[in-house]
């Protein structure tokens, strides 16, 4: 059978580049989705977007037959909808999907408010349709590594994860700007709180535990930034967001996510985990560890220089098997779910608890307070 999934969004970074030509016309160039009992899914793409002309290029560029800048007549031939637009015209366009009977898988954040976000999970539940939330870094090597650590009790008692994520965004005016000026742009729905504490949210309470509390601080470092068109503009959203998180059982985390830093780290995400039996840093693609046995015993001394080199004292957890694209995987389970009946956990409830946690972390940040989940 033929699933046609009506892609909306990919004329962006991350829906052309991780969902469209990566996730989508991968699968499809290899033949579709295996199923569990045997027999494959292929995938058809329609586009959908405002620009007929970017459109129009793409579907050349990859012998993609249909393209359109109507929603509704998208929404009329496919099976699935994908929302990868930015975050403002997000939920509007899922509602219509669920009211046109359409499976739903959506990048996050899935609103802009929790409010919203539940809204969308109850209307889908209640019309019957599938529901997807990409929540890619847990389908990533890294963190895939790390699990194994989890599930083997390598840690014992989890302590502790230190999270470090982001990179400079250059400002656009010598320099071209690497992401679109949209992100820092509040009234656009911008701002790193949003766009990356739903990723924690998934991380932490799929990897460690349900999230307790957040305390939190957001910050704009830079106010001023340049567009596409090269013209200055007031950058209104949070370009860095400081966080504390208590999870069930007393593990404690805390995650800097900022692109106003630039980097001294082997990945530009790397968590580390601390426990009483060893510990682990896991980027998106590699992980090293040091279980207790291995552990050196530093003495401080700040009058003496420091000969030890510490990164030589873990070990690279090894691979172990061959890794796809996190995307890809993601999106053929759920290929399968709709198919098949997969299960698939990261729907849209669980969508809509990443929008909870990024709002109590601006609540946090905004009144000076610790905010219970």
């Amino acid at each position: 059978m033929t699933l046609r999934v009506a892609m909306n969004g990919v004329t962006g970074r991350m829906g052309y580049r991780q969902h469209l030509t990566r996730s989508i016309l991968a699968i499809r160039d290899q033949g579709g989705v295996p199923l569990t009992g045997g027999g494959r899914v292929e995938v058809e793409p329609i586009l959908v977007g405002r620009s007929a002309e970017k459109l129009a290029e793409l579907a050349a560029r990859h012998g993609i037959a249909r393209w359109t800048t109507d929603l509704d007549s998208a929404l009329s031939d496919a099976d699935v909808y994908f929302d990868a637009q930015v975050t403002t015209a997000r939920a509007d366009a899922i509602r219509r999907a669920i009211e046109a009977g359409k499976h739903i898988y959506t990048e996050k954040p899935t609103a802009e408010t929790q409010a919203d976000a539940v809204e969308l999970a109850q209307l889908a539940d209640k019309a019957g349709v599938k529901h997807g939330v990409v929540q890619d870094k847990l389908f990533l090597p890294g963190l895939l590594k790390l699990k194994r650590l989890l599930d083997s009790g390598f840690f014992g008692r989890v302590l502790s994860v230190r999270g470090e994520f982001g990179y400079w965004v250059f400002e656009g005016d010598w320099q071209g700007a690497q992401r679109p000026s949209w992100n820092y742009r509040a009234e656009d729905g911008g701002g790193i709180v949003m766009d990356m504490f739903p990723h924690w949210a998934y991380v932490l309470e799929n990897l460690f535990g349900r999230i307790e509390s957040v305390t939190a601080k957001a910050v704009t470092h830079i106010p001023r930034r340049w567009d596409e068109s090269g013209a200055p503009y007031a950058a209104t959203a949070d370009d860095a967001a400081y966080g504390l998180f208590t999870l069930e059982g007393g593990t404690i985390a805390q995650i800097n996510s900022s692109w106003c830093v630039r980097v001294d780290r082997t990945e530009l995400v790397e968590f580390q985990v601390d426990g009483t039996h060893g510990s682990a840093v896991a980027g998106l693609r590699n992980c090293k560890a040091q279980h207790r046995s291995a552990t050196p015993k530093p003495v401080w001394n700040p009058d003496l220089p420091v000969t030890e080199r510490f990164t030589d004292d873990w070990t690279e957890v090894p691979d172990n098997g061959e890794w796809d694209n996190g995307f890809k995987v993601q999106w053929e389970r759920f290929v399968r779910h709709v198919v098949d009946g997969e299960p698939f956990p990261h729907d849209l409830h669980s969508g809509a608890r990443g929008v909870a946690v990024a709002e109590a972390a601006l609540k946090s940040s905004a009144e000076g307070v610790t905010v219970r989940l």
